[in-house]
């Protein structure tokens, strides 16, 4: 590991001050500053080298109010410092948004869901090994050198939303529940604070795959927000190993039906795309129809209308498919 140095914020505005130095170099693994919440994606990666920090800033003394649960007023404001653990576990979530506790609970280990923050978790790097191994070519890390993924062992790539650039696989869990819940993120930066949808946050690779978000440098996730509450909703996720493992596809699905029709659905994906995915013209099949086996199977045809396999990851297809069908089925016939 390079040598860094380390401080601890106080406050808000005292993070994005010291934050506000990494503004000189867009590129993440080249940003000067670096926040720090619990680290349990940052402190691997300066350890293999593939990002170097000069300076690291705590920001964990800003929980409070930017580690909130908080349902008080019908809607949910998830802090983005709240910790994966303490959300999956809150009871009220279950509750009210199932698929958000269960796609934290799938995450990771019982350890890591301890440390890590929720802002940390959506924007969590690739695990392709080509972006982590430096001795790699990798237009993610280093742009123009080339993608070691396109001829390489590309079982866990993408088979949607790549490009000629990156089939790197968007790896996370929970940002498949918020997009699914068309979810809102709140960015605080030192010209203030700006909200948008979660579903603009992430980028394709395209051309620029090393411009992962659309975050400013020196920016920072304060808090999420979900409109309204989901109890029919599930996240199902299969894997090699049915703990501390990445999904080969997930599914994240939410059903408003009365009286046996599907008055609305929402479909997102997971270990199959380079950036959490919304499977919008699936949805759109679902939606006044009576829920039945049939239309799960169309619906989740739609969902992998146009992916691209290479030569080790078109098994995901398939296997999505049938992800997404289960997960409407499950969603369907919950007891809510």
């Amino acid at each position: 590991m390079r040598p860094f140095t380390y401080q601890r914020a106080s406050d808000p505005n005292a993070a994005l001050t010291a934050l506000a130095a990494s503004s000189g170099n867009p590129l993440p693994t080249e940003a000067a500053v670096q926040a720090l919440a619990g680290g349990t994606t940052l402190i691997d990666l300066m350890k293999l080298d593939v990002m170097r920090p000069q300076a690291l800033v705590d920001i964990n003394p800003l929980a409070g109010s930017w580690a909130e649960i908080n349902l008080d007023d019908g809607n949910l404001r998830l802090g983005a410092l709240a910790r994966m653990s303490d959300v999956a576990a809150h009871q009220e979530v279950q509750r009210h948004y199932p698929v958000i506790a269960q796609s934290l609970q799938l995450a990771a280990s019982p350890q890591l869901r301890n440390m890590a923050t929720l802002g940390g978790n959506v924007l969590q790097r690739t695990r392709c090994t080509y972006f982590r191994d430096v001795s790699y070519n990798c237009n993610k890390r280093n742009p123009g050198s080339g993608c070691a993924a396109m001829d390489g062992v590309n079982r866990m790539h993408a088979v949607l939303g790549a490009s000629d650039q990156c089939i790197a696989t968007y790896p996370g869990d929970f940002a498949q529940a918020l997009i699914a819940l068309d979810a809102n993120v709140e960015i605080s930066g030192k010209s203030g604070t700006r909200t948008m949808p979660f579903a603009q946050l992430h980028k394709r690779p395209g051309n620029t795959p090393q411009i992962e978000t659309v975050l400013a440098p020196g920016e920072l996730i304060s808090a999420f927000t979900i409109n309204g509450r989901w109890p029919r909703s599930v996240y199902l996720k299969a894997r090699d190993r049915q703990s501390y493992e990445f999904a080969l596809s997930s599914a994240a699905v939410a059903l408003d039906v009365q009286d046996g029709i599907v008055q609305e659905a929402r479909v997102a994906l997971g270990g199959v795309a380079t950036v959490p995915w919304r499977a919008r013209q699936a949805e759109a099949l679902l939606k006044g129809l009576k829920f039945d086996d049939g239309l799960a199977g169309r619906v989740a045809e739609a969902a992998f209308a146009g992916a691209q396999p290479r030569e080790h990851n078109a098994f995901k297809i398939d296997l999505g498919k049938r992800v997404v069908a289960r997960a409407l089925h499950k969603a369907a016939t919950m007891e809510i």
